[in-house]
């Protein structure tokens, strides 16, 4: 008799559970992520759908979270408590008054009206002034957007909405010659934060938390800005 020797059952890969910060947040906003950059808002002002004063509200906007984020970053780094992660190359603020000054004219200040999901959004970030841990996960999920699909978006708005440097220079880092490099480095000094386990945790929650108020952002600004 033949004894017939069934082949071994192809092993079944399971993919480890992310360890590291930078992949825990990954990881962990996928899917609010997918949520945000789905709102109608921002499809439609990608394709072309809306027009600059609609674009020019989305900066608006931008700015009053970006005023809170890094005076919250600024006080961090002022109390010795940043752990070298508030990084000067990354500072938008200049160049978002630049754009909207250049879209709204010098009197942009008092042109502007911010939205009830603004406020509560920078509520937020000036809470974290004595956590540093709830100030990353706003960073990152801030920052590395903008040094990515950021990029992308620049392109679409130059295209639909006629725009050259001015205008969009909220987009652009000056400081920042290879952003792929800088990203790599950026996540190695998140991973190297003294977080423990716990912490890790919230960090990623408070993540989500972010993109679930730029989700609230976006579809106000869908309200104010239909198709």
């Amino acid at each position: 008799m033949t004894t017939v020797v069934e082949p071994p059952a192809p092993a079944v890969v399971v993919d480890a559970a992310p360890t590291t910060l930078s992949a825990k947040l990954r990881a962990g906003t996928r899917t609010q992520h997918e949520t945000a950059e789905t709102q109608g808002f921002i499809t439609r002002l990608m394709k072309g759908e809306l027009n600059r004063a609609a674009y020019a509200d989305f900066l608006a906007q931008h700015h009053a979270i970006y005023v809170a984020l890094e005076e919250t970053g600024f006080a961090l780094r002022a109390a010795g408590a940043d752990d070298g992660i508030v990084l000067d190359e990354l500072i938008r603020v200049p160049s978002l008054e630049a754009d909207l000054e250049f879209l709204f004219g010098a009197d942009w200040r008092t042109e502007i009206e911010i939205l009830p999901a603004t406020q509560a959004y920078a509520a937020r970030l000036r809470e974290l002034d004595s956590w540093l841990g709830g100030w990353v996960a706003h960073a990152y999920t801030r920052y590395l957007g903008d040094l990515s699909g950021g990029q992308v978006i620049r392109t679409m708005l130059q295209r639909h909405y006629g725009f050259e440097s001015e205008g969009v220079t909220f987009y652009h880092f000056a400081e920042i010659a290879k952003p792929k490099v800088f990203k790599d480095v950026y996540r190695e000094r998140l991973d190297a934060l003294p977080f423990g386990e716990d912490e890790l945790d919230r960090v990623v929650a408070e993540a989500q938390h972010a993109f679930e108020l730029n989700t609230a952002l976006f579809r106000e600004l869908g309200d104010r800005h239909p198709a």
